[in-house]
């Protein structure tokens, strides 16, 4: 039996066409994903344990966050300053990673922890006055025995 181009050409054409569909796909999806910006860094030590922390002191940094981060090493975290005591509360909208977040006061003393589930609108908010929240993954400071009361040195004044 003799077979013909067409077929074959078909084959080729379907393919092509199906890749570029794919390519199209991809490239708008990560158009919609904004680039995730890293803020500069400062060490903090709670006792024992040192903590690489991002710092976002603008409007503009606190309001981005860890938003659309897909992860977080062990001892890393968000610092946010909002310079003089303040009522704050935070939110996870477009936060991907479940977080903890410390409320500290001027002299950089827990206020309370709290828990926040990832990509809800949900307020959690320092019980009094915070100059300062840390943000760590979900359980850290849980997880090394760390509780209202307990100081965070090396914080930026």
């Amino acid at each position: 039996m003799r077979q013909t181009r067409l077929p074959q050409l078909s084959r080729f054409i379907l393919r092509t066409t199906a890749a570029l569909l794919t390519l199209g796909c991809i490239a708008s999806a990560s158009a919609q994903t904004p680039a995730v910006r890293k803020f500069p860094t400062t060490q903090l030590n709670i006792g024992i344990h040192l903590i690489k922390a991002e710092v976002a002191q603008t409007e503009a940094e606190r309001e981005q966050g860890l938003m659309f981060r897909e992860k977080m090493a062990d001892n890393e975290g968000m610092l946010f300053l909002f310079g003089a005591p303040a009522g704050v509360c935070m939110w996870m909208k477009n936060t991907l990673i479940p977080l903890s977040v410390a409320f500290m006061d001027e002299k950089g003393v827990i206020i309370n922890i709290e828990e926040m589930k990832e990509q809800t609108l949900d307020s959690h908010c320092a019980k009094r006055g915070a100059v300062y929240a840390l943000e760590m993954n979900k359980g850290w400071f849980k997880q090394k025995n760390i509780k209202p009361g307990t100081k965070i040195d090396g914080l930026p004044q």
